[in-house]
């Protein structure tokens, strides 16, 4: 799908507050609700909107610990490692990357203790992972929500 400069728009609206109703975005870009409508609907069907997500602070739900975490990945064992990563409890973010490690994660855990168990009985026991290194996150000095439009 080409992105028009109207539909740019409207992503960063909805961006900046994805419960802001239609008539305000109509407003704002001096078209119609309806249009409005058909063009979010559009944006949904073409998989530019993926979804809309609540932002929910993870100290705020007893998930007080994030770290990094980089792995080495051996050859051949790929698809099934990253399927059992992703049912990990506390595996928010999976990235295949290049450089030296083929995998970054970002996880959470309750505390020290949860992250110990979470690399040592989860991560690390998993098939196919030849090295890992965590580094847990001191504070978070600026995340960004989205892409910028």
């Amino acid at each position: 799908m080409e992105l028009d400069e109207t539909d740019r728009e409207i992503l960063r609206l909805l961006q900046s507050d994805a419960r802001t109703p239609f008539s305000e975005i109509a407003r704002e870009i001096d078209m119609s609700s309806a249009t409005v409508h058909d063009r979010v609907s559009q944006l949904e069907e073409a998989g530019v909107i993926r979804g809309y997500h609540a932002d929910i602070d993870p100290s705020a739900v007893d998930y007080g610990v994030s770290a990094i975490v980089g792995l080495r990945v051996e050859q051949g064992h790929e698809e099934a490692s990253l399927a059992r990563l992703r049912a990990l409890d506390g595996v928010r973010e999976i990235h295949l990357t290049t450089g030296e490690w083929d995998v970054v994660m970002r996880v959470f855990a309750e505390n020290t203790d949860a992250l110990r168990d979470l690399m040592f009985d989860g991560i690390a026991d998993t098939e196919g992972f030849d090295r890992s290194q965590t580094m847990v996150v001191l504070g978070t000095d600026y995340e960004a929500v989205g892409v910028e439009i």
